[in-house]
This record gives C-alpha cells, structure tokens and sequence, in this order.
C-alpha cells in the first residue's frame, strides 16, 4: 500500500499527496507552497572528532518544476589547525566518509530509478 500525507498549503489548501518510502518528515510543518513542499530521510551524520563536518539526506521536491530527488549535503562551519597525527586522523575519517557518500549515492541512484529516472 501507498503511503499518503496530507499537509497545509498556501495555495492549494489541505492537500493529500504520496510520500516516500524513505521519508521521515517534511522541511517545515507549516503551511508551505504546494511547489516548496518537500519529503526528507533521515540525516546522516559525518563527524570528527566529535564535531559534525556533513549533514546528508535524501530530499524530494515533489511538486517542483522539474521534480527531484535528491542527496541533500549540508557543510558545517568546522575549521581547526591539526598537526600531523590530526590531520592523518581527519583523513582517515575523510575515507570512511567518502565510502558512505558513496552508499547513499547507490542508494540513490536505485530510488531514482524506481522513480523512473526523476
């Protein structure tokens, strides 16, 4: 069975509109546009040393122009001055990070495709 929402809009009322599989929420609550609505997955949080570098989640705009579905990454204001044993830590965790990006865009790229290439 189909998951459905229904939301407030500003322009089309209350509406009822399908919801991804993947989706644990919407950007805003509030009564939106029916073109600024959007789905979004669960975030997906890349850290070092105990502060996040990267926020990543899936993120679709139903109702847009050209509809999308999408990775959305998110870059934190980190910076700090590492010495060596730092900055090779940073890098390994740069590697790991780099292998998840690479699973969410598999991930992806198998949605879009149920989608029919949206």
């Amino acid at each position: 069975m189909n998951r459905t929402i229904t939301l407030a809009t500003l322009d089309h009322g209350t509406v009822t509109v399908p919801e991804p599989g993947w989706c644990t929420g919407h950007a805003d609550h509030r009564p939106c546009h029916l073109v600024d609505l959007t789905h979004t997955g669960s975030e997906h949080r890349f850290a070092f040393d105990g502060d996040d570098l990267l926020v990543a989640m899936f993120s679709q705009h139903p109702h847009a122009t050209q509809q999308r579905t999408g990775v959305l990454v998110e870059q934190t204001g980190w910076a700090r001055t590492l010495d060596y044993a730092g900055l090779r830590q940073l890098a390994a965790a740069l590697t790991v990070h780099a292998m998840h990006l690479r699973t969410l865009a598999d991930q992806l790229a198998a949605i879009q495709a149920e989608e029919g290439g949206k």
